[in-house]
């Protein structure tokens, strides 16, 4: 059945907005600026539909022209330097595909061969084509993989509303890679002393090494920190800008508030940057050679930047505090992140037993 909707803009011209709707198919619309012609297409259309000859948008566009469309809409998004490398790998793939092409099964088979094939993406670029060439190769873990698969689930969901260039995802049939447990790494306090020992004759590196681990926020949070969000008198950190979108208090104790307090009496007031960058550059200040000698001087190996917050993470349940509470904190949205440091609280579980017990008279 075919919708003819009239539309008047403000300077007095009209146009006629058609929308073909026929059980079985996609709905189809076009504009025109006269009725006759809206008419006319809306009934073809609608005659080609039940006689199969309509081809419908989705054999009308590219996945190339999908992309661009896309960006458009993303191009908003935090993530989206990620999601527009992902989606780059795709194009390779589908690019010239018109999109009734794509399939949950070329989709899958896709998916397939990424786990399989070997890639230098496991390390960082360094921004030196020569040492970037000499990357180790190795295969995407699965789940690089499925976040691969989520950029392009995103870009044709975008097809399907608010474009309506695809009656359905064809994503929601493939299946995702079975990812790995995910990586728990902490110090041990014999560890987490000899590396503050071994930071602190670099001031940002210490003050960041002891934000991090007392909150347990991001590096980007911490590094990105500005003397506005300080609260001295809450002894508080507030992050507006977080990963999920959503505000989260950070606690400012001990040496940590100590060393910040110090650096606010000799601040450069032009720059509200806790973390200022290098003046010879005019970068964000690096700390990557600082906590390379760091690590080696602390005899500290297997050990990353982001594994700080696995330490405050796993700290905190180990002291009794819930995983409702660490994913409070951590900022985590869904209890499945914080689901791998379930395992260290198993003392604590055993010691409120034994209060249970001890109460019940049964102990």
């Amino acid at each position: 059945m075919a919708y003819i909707q009239k539309r008047v803009t403000k300077d007095g011209n009209s146009s006629y907005r058609v929308q073909v709707r026929l059980r079985g198919f996609a709905a189809e619309c076009a504009t025109f600026d006269r009725l006759t012609d809206a008419k006319e297409w809306a009934t073809k259309t609608e005659a080609d539909m039940k006689a199969g000859r309509h081809f419908g948008q989705s054999k009308r566009h590219t996945f190339n022209e999908l992309v661009v469309e896309y960006e458009k809409h993303a191009a908003g998004l935090k993530s989206f330097a990620d999601r527009k490398r992902h989606l780059e790998a795709w194009q390779e793939l589908f690019g010239d595909s018109l999109l009734s092409e794509i399939t949950s099964v070329r989709i899958n088979s896709a998916r397939a061969k990424m786990l399989e094939a070997n890639t230098r993406h496991s390390e960082r670029k360094t921004g030196d084509p020569a040492q970037d060439a000499k990357r180790p190769m190795n295969k995407r873990s699965p789940q690089t993989v499925n976040r691969y698969v989520a950029a392009l689930s995103a870009c044709l969901t975008h097809a399907v509303k608010p474009l309506e260039w695809l009656d359905r995802n064809p994503c929601r049939l493939v299946t995702k890679a079975k990812e790995n447990a995910g990586r728990v790494r902490f110090l041990s306090q014999d560890e987490m002393k000899r590396l503050l020992d071994a930071s602190r004759p670099h001031a940002d590196l210490n003050l960041a090494l002891l934000l991090s681990l007392t909150t347990g926020g991001r590096q980007s949070e911490i590094m990105g920190l500005r003397w506005p969000q300080v609260d001295f008198q809450r002894q508080t950190i507030l992050l507006h800008d977080t990963k999920n979108g959503e505000k989260r208090v950070l606690p400012l104790v001990g040496e940590a508030y100590t060393l910040l307090q110090e650096r606010a009496k000799v601040r450069n007031l032009k720059d509200d940057r806790v973390f200022p960058p290098a003046k010879a550059t005019g970068k964000n200040r690096g700390l990557r050679e600082a906590w390379d000698k760091a690590l080696k001087t602390a005899g500290i190996s297997n050990f990353r930047w982001h594994d700080l917050r696995h330490t405050a993470a796993s700290y905190l349940v180990m002291n009794g505090v819930s995983l409702v509470e660490v994913a409070k904190i951590l900022g985590h949205r869904t209890l499945s992140m914080v689901a791998r440091y379930a395992h260290l609280s198993d003392e604590h579980v055993v010691a409120t037993g034994k209060q249970l017990a001890e109460k019940m008279g049964v102990a």
